[in-house]
């Protein structure tokens, strides 16, 4: 179970470092991925079989919240819209839905010429 989470992990970064400007970094200890100097996505492996992850959701926040594995982040980020999630194998989060957080994050940090360059007008 733990590798399917470390999987998930993966699977993850690799899709945040493909947004244009993305680059991975590591402060405190955590993996990050950034564009320019602003972080879209805190990624961790909160213990054996678990991983963790931090997006800004000012869409989709309140519907994520509604989820049992996921609350406001920590520091004050969740008044600014950024969701944690806490997950296990237990948890039947689809890749997609995780995907779906991901980009909406990105848009809402990356620059917009960079966020223009999805391509699909957002």
């Amino acid at each position: 179970m733990a590798a399917s989470m470390a999987g998930l992990q993966r699977k993850l970064l690799q899709a945040a470092l493909a947004y244009p400007g993305a680059k991975e970094d590591h402060p405190w200890g955590e993996t990050v991925v950034k564009v320019g100097k602003k972080i879209f996505i805190f990624l961790g492996m909160a213990e054996r079989g678990s991983m963790s992850l931090s997006v800004k959701l000012p869409q989709s926040g309140s519907m994520a919240l509604s989820l049992p594995f996921c609350k406001p982040t920590g520091y004050g980020l969740g008044k600014a819209g950024w969701v944690s999630a806490r997950l296990t194998a237990k948890d039947t989060v689809p890749l997609p839905v995780l995907l779906e957080w991901l980009r909406e994050s990105y848009l809402a940090i990356a620059p917009k010429k960079l966020a223009a360059k999805l391509g699909d007008g957002e």
